[in-house]
Formats: C-alpha cells, sequence, structure tokens
C-alpha cells in the first residue's frame, strides 16, 4: 500500500446549515448543525486513508480536551497520528462554518498564535520513507522543512497553494514538486484573477509542475510552454465545505501510485465532485470503491 504523508491545520469545525450565507451583519438561524474534524492536511489525510492509502498526518494541536477528539477522529478513520505535537497552554484550532442550500461555504477560523511554529521535533529522516507528500500553506516552517526532505529524498511534494501571505505561498511553491493552487491563492501570488495568465506566470518563476483547482469547471495546469484542461463531472453539490482538501489528498495518492498529472486530476476531480454530492465536511469524503463506480459508469454523479 501507498504511504502519503500530510503536514499542515487539523481542526474541528462546527458546521451550520443555512439557506444563504449573509452578505450584511444580521442573525439568522440555522437549518441543520454537524460538529466534525477540519483542517486542509487533516482532512486530506482522511480522503487518502478512505481512497485506500497508507495516510500519516504530522501536525501540532493543543494540549486540551478538544485536541484529543481531533486526534481521535483522525484515528478512527485509519490516519496515522503518532508524529502530532501536543503543545501546552494553547487552544487547538477550531472553525465555524456556514453552508449555503447551494454548498458554498463561508469558513471563520481561530488558529491559536500560541501554538509553537518551530518544526525542529519533525522526524525528517523519515520523510524518504514515504512515497509523496502533501503540505498546506497554515504552517509554513513545518512544510518547508517537509518539503525540501522530500525533494531531497527524490519524493513528490505537493503543495496545496490556498490564500496566505503571497511570499509565503511562493516560497512553499518553489520548494514543492506540484504547486497545486486553488484559485485565490494562485491570484494572490501571480497578481492576476484570469487562472491561464496566472499559471503562466507562476511557472516562469518556479521550478515544478503548477496547477489550479477551478471548481466546477475543473482543473487547468501547465504542461512545459502548454496549457492543459481537465473536466469535472457534473454533481448535483450540496456541501462544497473540505471538497478541496479530498481533491488534493487524491492527486496526491494518484501520483504516488504512478498517474500521470492527467489521470491523477482526473481521479481528484472525480473524489471531490463525490465529497460535494454529500454534507458534512469531510465526512463526506468517498470511498476507492465509489470514486472507482464513478468513473467506471458516473455512479454518484448527474448526468
Amino acid at each position: 500500500m501507498t504511504r502519503i504523508l500530510c503536514l499542515g491545520m487539523s481542526a474541528m469545525d462546527a458546521i451550520y446549515r443555512v439557506d444563504a450565507i449573509p452578505t450584511v451583519p444580521t442573525k439568522i438561524l440555522a437549518t441543520g448543525f454537524t460538529e466534525c474534524g477540519g483542517g486542509m492536511a487533516a482532512n486530506a489525510s482522511v480522503a487518502v486513508a478512505r481512497l485506500g492509502g497508507v495516510a500519516h498526518y504530522w501536525g501540532r494541536v493543543g494540549a486540551d480536551a478538544l485536541g484529543h477528539r481531533i486526534l481521535d477522529e483522525l484515528a478512527r478513520e485509519g490516519v496515522d497520528v503518532a508524529t502530532v505535537r501536543r503543545v501546552p497552554g494553547c487552544a487547538s484550532p477550531s472553525a465555524a462554518i456556514l453552508v449555503a442550500r447551494d454548498g458554498e461555504r463561508l469558513v471563520c477560523a481561530f488558529n491559536d498564535p500560541a501554538l509553537d511554529a518551530d518544526p525542529a521535533w519533525l522526524p525528517l529522516a523519515s520523510v524518504a520513507g514515504f512515497a509523496a507528500v502533501l503540505a498546506d500553506v497554515r504552517w509554513p516552517e513545518g512544510a518547508r522543512a517537509m518539503l525540501d526532505a522530500a525533494r531531497a529524498a527524490g519524493r513528490i511534494a505537493v503543495l496545496d497553494g490556498d490564500v496566505g501571505p503571497p511570499e509565503v505561498i511562493l516560497d512553499l511553491a518553489r520548494r514543492a514538486t506540484h504547486a497545486m493552487f486553488s484559485e485565490p491563492g494562485l491570484a494572490a501570488i501571480s497578481g492576476t484573477e484570469q487562472p491561464g495568465a496566472g499559471l503562466a506566470r507562476v511557472a516562469a518563476r518556479i521550478d515544478a509542475t503548477v496547477g489550479v483547482t477551478l471548481g466546477a469547471a475543473g482543473f487547468l495546469w501547465r504542461d512545459g510552454s502548454a496549457e492543459r484542461y481537465v473536466d469535472a463531472p457534473r454533481v448535483a453539490a450540496v456541501d462544497t465545505l473540505a471538497a478541496g482538501d479530498v481533491w488534493h489528498g487524491a492527486l496526491t495518492l494518484a501520483l504516488a501510485e504512478g498517474s500521470g498529472i492527467s489521470e491523477a486530476a482526473h481521479f481528484a476531480n472525480t473524489a471531490a465532485a463525490l465529497k460535494c454530492a454529500k454534507p458534512g465536511g469531510r465526512t463526506g469524503a468517498p470511498t476507492r470503491a465509489e470514486v472507482a463506480a464513478a468513473m467506471r459508469d458516473g455512479t454518484g454523479l448527474t448526468s
């Protein structure tokens, strides 16, 4: 089985279903409530485990009751959490999330600045034992160390380039073999909201395969000087929360299993689409059998 290492944020999400996301300060009543684990890298690790990979998560939580819950939930999903630091005196990450009827979401996250950023405790010598690594941008110090170790060991090193300080995102992208951006993340470092132009600008500045997720519109990436596109399957979306995280986990696993970027993106697009058809954040992450059925005959997808 393929071993994948995910490093970055884990959290506990409080998810409120609402008719629409407010655009002005107001009070609203939720139509539903769910609480489950979240965080970009943690969600990706769950996706990897459900898709048949051997998932390890590296990160930091507080030495509090919430940290216990976060790690226990990951462990129940089959994720190895032995290399997680529990930091005394700080709160574990959490988020309050509104999910509208059309599946779109608004996220308000808290990451305690007291979480120790020093990555010196990471067992970087063990990175060579993984087929691929995936880092998000929420713990830059740890991501730099892990991505550097992976490239030095000749391993696939994927960056989930979501929103953050542009200089941080660009620095991490330079350390990856595959820098896969969200549209806002790409716009932040490229200076343009045009995905194709943004990828071209970034590709000229870093030595990595670069791509951008476009949600329901699919995936765009650069193959040398050529622009390539992989369509996304259609689905009746009920909850887009964690879809990008599932996408990055699925892509990393497929690349580690030997797929080319186009094939891996098709696999990841399908996994993310299936997630969007289910409510509850990462609880809707699909299994390998569900993705295989969707890719084979469209099971679980709209026509």
